[in-house]
């Protein structure tokens, strides 16, 4: 998976956490310490991740091309093909079997 795809996942694993938090919030109450806690734990994960996004994306820059590398229309020199087999048929002063 590329960055971008696994930041995508834990933003949407994070927001399940925030919607599941608001949930207890409005069962529990908000006014106990540990409900405050998790809120606020919740509240920094969101913060971290943006910041982790924002340098996750100016880390990745602009797509990098690969380098081109062109091929002549020539035809290539015979000597390369000098003692050569032809794949399939054997070499070219035997028979086949």
């Amino acid at each position: 998976m590329s960055v971008h795809d696994e930041l995508t996942t834990v933003q949407r694993c994070l927001d399940d956490l925030v919607r599941s938090v608001g949930r207890l919030e409005r069962q529990l109450g908000s006014g106990s310490l540990e409900i405050r806690r998790v809120r606020s734990d919740t509240n920094h994960l969101r913060e971290s991740l943006a910041l982790l996004r924002e340098t996750a994306v100016a880390a990745a820059g602009p797509a990098q091309r690969p380098d081109l590398v062109t091929i002549s229309d020539a035809p290539y020199d015979p000597s390369l093909w000098v003692d050569t087999d032809d794949e399939g048929l054997g070499a070219r002063d035997r028979h086949a079997p």
